[in-house]
């Protein structure tokens, strides 16, 4: 737990949208689960960000997220934690049930899925 008081810590993120608070949780929840080093996920990040020419002043947006999300499943395939190949056919099953699941409702897997 921080010893810093809401007065000396630094302003909580903003999220545009839900995924993108969802996948930075992810993201600083695997990190702190030993998974890897924090050094070596913005040595990749990064990386990601130049080749994707985003080097002006970044507001957290879907760009971003987008660079963020590509880094974090390129280093879990790299860890062997996330089959380039697995993380697609989960992409295309939550895509479908989101689709075929009516406006309101809660979006499920299938089992199996």
């Amino acid at each position: 737990m921080s010893n810093q008081t809401p007065e000396t810590r630094g302003p909580e993120p903003v999220f545009t949208q839900p995924w993108h608070g969802q996948v930075f949780a992810l993201t600083v929840s695997l990190n702190e689960a030993g998974h890897f080093a924090w050094p070596e996920w913005t040595a990749r990040f990064s990386k990601t960000l130049a080749r994707h020419g985003l080097k002006k002043e970044l507001d957290g947006g879907d760009d971003y997220f987008d660079a963020w999300l590509e880094t974090l499943e390129g280093l879990l395939a790299d860890l062997g934690q996330a089959a380039p190949d697995e993380v697609e056919r989960l992409r295309a099953a939550w895509e479908a049930a989101y689709l075929s699941t009516p406006h309101g409702d809660p979006v499920h897997l299938p089992k199996g899925a």
